[in-house]
């Protein structure tokens, strides 16, 4: 009976330690990457008993433009200690340029709720998503319908589709270097009215993230007339009457894109403000370039 308990004894030891042994075999492997995104790998330097999901540092991502309305959705995020904690929802107009779309939204220039009928305006709301991104540390924790909205955010009743898109592509592209400038709508204009054309010149700029994403170089008019406008609705008329190759608003679009692409930078121009530096541009837009120059002076 003893050799026989010894027997029965050493077996089911032998049992627990081949058990233990596959548990530890068949263990998933252990992941920093948070669910339904591509974000970055955790920050190596980040320690303590729960892993970073997220590398240390500001992240800026976009979505793309409205093509109604001109509204590119961005979103800055700060991540320290490998989790999200500021959340910066955001828009900069393509069209017009100048303030960003939470002090338009502020400034009751948006009118979410007397134009829409909305409980609360555009940037309260925004603060309750980005509230709620903090809390859940995961885009994908905001789930969107067909018409880009959520149920998931308590009070959010607006669009949350371009927030998604622009955290999750911000945390894809990983820490941004951030410009010089402070972000905001800057705006400058001319000192009077062209007595040729009626017009004197304005510009506007928007800052996100420390650079320049928007550009508008336009003008007004004493009865305040857009120029851009003014010429698209073919009442400036430089291919009527001056026999251009293009009318006015084509023009200066390319040298305000000029602008953007190339940081701020002017072209060289010769004693009459023009250029050979942008394709298609045979007006003059010397005083576009100054006057962007002094709207920046707010943005340093």
């Amino acid at each position: 009976m003893k050799k026989a308990s010894v027997i029965l004894t050493s077996a089911l030891a032998l049992g627990l330690l081949a058990g233990c042994g596959n548990n530890t075999n068949n263990a998933p492997a252990a992941t920093n990457a948070p669910a339904e995104t591509a974000a970055p790998a955790a920050n190596a330097t980040n320690t303590g008993t729960e892993a970073a999901k997220y590398q240390d540092g500001t992240y800026y991502g976009t979505a793309e433009a409205d093509a109604k309305t001109g509204w590119q959705t961005y979103v800055l995020l700060t991540v320290e200690g490998g989790k999200i904690t500021k959340a910066d929802w955001n828009a900069f107009n393509v069209n017009n340029a100048g303030d960003l779309k939470k002090k338009v939204s502020a400034d009751g220039k948006y009118g979410m709720k007397e134009k829409g009928g909305a409980q609360s305006e555009w940037h309260e709301q925004a603060a309750q998503a980005e509230a709620f991104l903090i809390e859940k540390q995961d885009p994908a924790a905001i789930t969107v319908n067909a018409e880009g909205k959520t149920d998931a955010v308590s009070g959010v009743s607006m669009g949350v589709n371009d927030f998604v898109a622009a955290a999750q592509a911000a945390l894809t592209a990983g820490p941004a270097t951030a410009g010089a400038l402070k972000d905001g709508g800057y705006h400058a204009e001319g000192a009077e009215f062209d007595p040729n054309n009626g017009f004197k010149s304005t510009v506007d700029l928007t800052v996100a993230n420390g650079n320049v994403v928007a550009a508008k170089f336009s003008g007004v008019n004493a009865a305040g007339d857009d120029k851009q406008q003014y010429s698209a609705d073919g009442k400036y008329g430089m291919k009527e009457k001056g026999g251009s190759a293009a009318e006015w608003h084509e023009e200066i679009i390319a040298a305000q894109k000029y602008f953007v692409e190339n940081s701020g930078a002017a072209p060289t121009l010769n004693e009459e403000g023009k250029t050979d530096a942008i394709s298609g541009v045979t007006i003059s837009v010397g005083e576009y370039f100054t006057l962007a120059e002094k709207a920046l002076e707010g943005a340093k």
